[in-house]
């Protein structure tokens, strides 16, 4: 059963795509075109960033396990839409400047220190998004092995509890078998005492006799 979380990862990758391709239009389109494509892609941008507002509200309902993944993945997605959001501010510009070359109209043109900036802030966005890529298959790895350790303690548990149950079992069979020891040595005290009080009697009855044989 696909997650709500997994539903927003589709449309979201389904927006990138058709952003990444409106923009590579933009680029090459001509001028009555761009007006449609720049505001599709605004459109889709915001929708976009509308798709990671609520991914980000259903990471807080995600169960603890996978949350640090979720998150991991968000931060992955932000990344990517900041890069989209540059690459179309850069071929909007691009375009734009050479119309107005053509024009001979500069009214509104980036300067080359703002350009060279937005190139900066681009290749920043990019070694983050890798950053975070790597960052992302270490949480991975480290859920891979704190899953094997988990399995591993839920092993030597049940070999515990195995062990505690014939521990008590084999107490249970001492405590049997002390019983029947302890039954045992009363019977034998009981039939010494028996032994002993019919010795006396016996010697009792002898002496007994040999006073009544000496008297006569």
């Amino acid at each position: 059963m696909v997650s709500l979380f997994e539903n927003y990862e589709q449309q979201y990758s389904a927006l990138t795509a058709d952003i990444t391709a409106q923009i590579g239009h933009l680029s090459a389109s001509a001028s009555k075109d761009r007006r449609q494509l720049i505001s599709n892609i605004e459109k889709h941008v915001e929708e976009a960033q509308e798709l990671l507002e609520q991914m980000d509200l259903e990471v807080r309902e995600v169960e603890p396990s996978k949350k640090q993944r979720c998150r991991t993945k968000l931060e992955c997605y932000r990344a990517e839409l900041k890069r989209l959001t540059l690459e179309y501010i850069k071929a909007r510009t691009v375009k734009q400047e050479s119309l107005y070359d053509s024009a001979e109209d500069i009214d509104v043109r980036i300067s080359f220190d703002q350009k060279q900036k937005l190139l900066d802030n681009s290749e920043t966005l990019e070694r983050a998004g890798r950053r975070l890529n790597d960052g992302y298959r270490v949480v991975v790895e480290t859920e891979e092995i704190g899953n094997q350790v988990l399995k591993n303690l839920a092993e030597q548990r049940e070999t515990i509890q195995r062990s505690r149950n014939r521990l008590r079992d084999t107490d249970q069979e001492l405590s049997t078998s002390s019983r029947i020891l302890n039954s045992m040595l009363m019977r034998a005290m009981q039939q010494k005492v028996i032994l002993y009080l019919v010795a006396a009697c016996f010697l009792m009855f002898i002496c007994f006799g040999l006073y009544l044989s000496f008297k006569s």
